[in-house]
């Protein structure tokens, strides 16, 4: 695996730029090594985070918004204040009910996420 290094001990978030990444997605990569990475997800309303899977585990804490979330064969909406597990290898996708916030926590990094860093 390519070490990516690790980010500042302080992140200022009003210092860190955001990306697009989708339509009405948009994404700002926060702390990280090459063990865990948190990432900041804004979703307009609306926004479609696809359905894919990764070999990283993934634990995201729904900040903002309402979101109709599938995890492999089950859907559920989650509003502000809930939180969500993805194990590794299993399809997930989320349809952005009302604009919100996320907050990704993905061991390990997200390699592909540094690629254009």
């Amino acid at each position: 695996m390519e070490s990516f290094g690790s980010s500042k001990e302080f992140l200022i978030g009003s210092e860190i730029p955001w990306e697009t990444v989708g339509e009405g997605l948009e994404r700002q990569i926060m702390g990280y090594d090459d063990k865990i990475m948190l990432v900041n997800v804004k979703f307009a309303k609306g926004a479609i985070g696809v359905m894919h899977e990764h070999h990283h585990s993934q634990v995201t804490y729904v900040v903002s918004g309402s979101f109709k979330l599938t995890i492999g064969d089950e859907t559920k909406i989650l509003n502000a204040g809930d939180s969500f597990y993805i194990p590794p290898h299993v399809m997930h996708g989320a349809l952005c009910l009302e604009a919100g916030f996320l907050i990704d926590v993905f061991s390990p990094i997200r390699e592909d996420f540094m690629q254009n860093r």
